[in-house]
Formats: C-alpha cells, structure tokens, sequence
C-alpha cells in the first residue's frame, strides 16, 4: 500500500508516534453510554488503529480521497463506515446512530469550524476527543479571566465539561507543524437548553467579544439594552470577565426588554 501524502491545503499533519494515538484513543470514555465514535481525518490511520482497540463501533471521514483508498485497503472489516466526505456539510442522520462520540487528530485550518458543527449537534455528540492547535485547544479549555477566552470558550463551556489533557510536540508530526499541539476532552453537561434564546444568546456572546477592549456596556449597544440594565456592574466588564451564566443572565434580560415593547 502506498503512504498517503500530506497535504497542505487540507491542513494535514500526521502523527507519528504510536504512544500518543493510544493516550488519545484511551481518553474515549464514551459517554453517557454511547457505543459509537466518528473519527475526523484518519489520514492514514494511526489514532484508527487505537479506536479499533475500544469495545465501540467506529466510523472514518475523510475529505481526501487518496486517504479514503488507503484506508478502504487497511481496514477491509469497515466497510461502508469509511466515509469520504466533509465533516461540516455531511448529514449523518442516515448514517451514524443516535448519539456518538468525536476523535481525531483534527486539521488546524478547519479546527474552529469543525466545533461549530459540533454546537449544531450538540444534542448527537456527547463526547469529543481531539487533537488541535495547542492555542485553539487552550482556548477551548479556559476558564473566564484568561486571555485565552473567547467566543469558542463560552459556546462550547454552555454545553459541554472541558479538560486539556496534555502537550504534543511537533516533531511527532509528518510534516511537522510550527506550533504545538493540545489534547483536549469534551463531555457533554446536563443543559438540554439554556434558560434563554439560544440563538440570541449567541448573537450576545459574539457581540461580546467583537471588541475584546470595549466593556459591555459598549459592546452590546446594538441589542439597545433597556434603561435599568444599562446601569448593572456586569456591563462594566469585557466580555472575558464573563462566565455562560453571565452571558445567560444578560440574554434573558434583553429578551425580556423586547418583550415589553
């Protein structure tokens, strides 16, 4: 079987070192008792062989289709559950079970987009495991008050529990990236729905963060804020000060000054 070459288009670096793809395939719990986990470019499937190890049923996506031949060859007992396609505009409702888990060695150029996908099928997808940029994935991870934090933070910290796990280097990589990789777990929290417009809360976090120096009282001026909010010690932070219930609270008091309109 022929290697299959990275490409730099579609952001690929492959891992290397085995010791690595196994940490990252043991730290698929699955959650919530799922039995089914979707691994994001497998390249040429140094993490897949790991995942196969798991007692849970295990399905492939990838863009490229000279890794899809590859892996087709690799892994004959897949089958149909090697898809060639992309993770942000496949439908997978006729495809994977109910809920399922995410891993993967994930493509920096695409890393972001693919979590946004993810807060679509929030209510699918209990767990993710992945390896990304180590300033994305940190960014992911930390708390309120950090530099780090941004929109992602609060997004994805609504819906799910969220933990780095560790640092990769970039010389286990082929090519290997300029920068470091981190290794972060996402589980899937209680919150079915948030106590208030989802779609308008992001619209706020967004708002929020659009001018990460402006306080909020400035920031959120377009949401026309009603008078006696306008006047609330949170509005004198930025938005990094903020946690997902700070962010709710401020949601449901615009809704609530719409209401009254």
């Amino acid at each position: 079987m022929q290697n299959v070459r990275p490409k730099k288009h579609l952001g690929q670096h492959f891992l290397t070192d085995l010791s690595i793809a196994e940490r990252i395939a043991q730290a698929v719990k699955g959650h919530g008792g799922i039995d089914c986990v979707l691994e994001i470019g497998p390249g040429m499937g140094v993490l897949t062989d790991f995942l196969l190890k798991n007692p849970m049923e295990l399905y492939l996506i990838d863009i490229d289709s000279e890794s899809i031949a590859y892996l087709n060859q690799k892994y004959p007992q897949l089958k149909e559950k090697i898809i060639e396609g992309d993770y942000l505009k496949e439908d997978f409702s006729s495809v994977l079970p109910d809920k399922y888990a995410i891993a993967g060695n994930f493509p920096y150029n695409i890393s972001s987009q693919i979590f946004f996908r993810v807060l679509d099928e929030r209510d699918k997808v209990t767990e993710v495991v992945c390896m990304l940029q180590k300033e994305v994935a940190e960014r992911i991870a930390s708390p309120k008050g950090s530099k780090a934090y941004g929109i992602l933070s609060v997004l994805l910290q609504a819906y799910y529990d969220i933990e780095y796990l560790f640092t990769v280097p970039p010389g286990v990589f082929n090519p290997p990236p300029k920068v470091n990789s981190g290794v972060i777990r996402l589980i899937r929290n209680e919150t079915e729905k948030l106590d208030c417009k989802e779609k308008l809360f992001f619209q706020v976090v967004k708002a929020g963060f659009g001018n990460r120096r402006k306080t909020l009282r400035n920031s959120l001026k377009s949401f026309q804020l009603p008078e006696d909010l306008k006047s609330h010690p949170l509005l004198d932070k930025r938005a990094e000060q903020l946690d997902v219930a700070d962010f709710v609270f401020l949601t449901q008091q615009i809704e609530a000054s719409r209401g009254n309109h």
